[in-house]
């Protein structure tokens, strides 16, 4: 995906099986992270890291939406994790993070703006985790 472009559009259930629209979130900027799988430490520790993040945050990943309804109940994450589970990774796969190997999604985050353009992104291996910090800074700038 190019900086400056339109971000792929897409509609996922979240964990109380709700759709979320992206285009229907324009007008303000929004903060998509994709992680590798509920219940595991590093995704945990960088969701807690993302209730503080001053924009739309939408987490995805190809878990099912039961196990993501269990991960944010037991959490308390007050942001919609939303469900990559059917087509597999389907979503993850047009933002280029799917690991079609392990079929499971790196850890990509895509910052966009209020009408939905490309301002930032960065993608990191599974066992990486990603520096909350460089959100609030790109965010500052929109």
């Amino acid at each position: 995906m190019d900086i400056g472009g339109i971000a792929p559009d897409f509609e996922l259930a979240d964990q109380h099986g709700t759709p979320v629209r992206l285009s229907g979130l324009r007008g303000e900027p929004v903060v998509i992270v994709f992680f590798p799988a509920a219940f595991t430490g590093i995704c945990q520790g960088e969701l807690h890291d993302l209730a503080s993040v001053e924009a739309r945050v939408l987490a995805v990943s190809v878990d099912s939406m039961f196990s993501l309804r269990a991960w944010a109940d037991r959490e308390g994450y007050s942001f919609p994790l939303l469900s990559d589970f059917w087509p597999h990774g389907q979503v993850a796969r047009a933002y280029g993070v799917l690991d079609e190997e392990r079929g499971l999604a790196r850890r990509g985050t895509f910052i966009l703006d209020g009408d939905g353009v490309l301002r930032w992104q960065v993608v990191t291996e599974i066992g990486r985790p990603r520096d909350v910090t460089e959100y609030r800074k790109v965010l500052t700038q929109l």
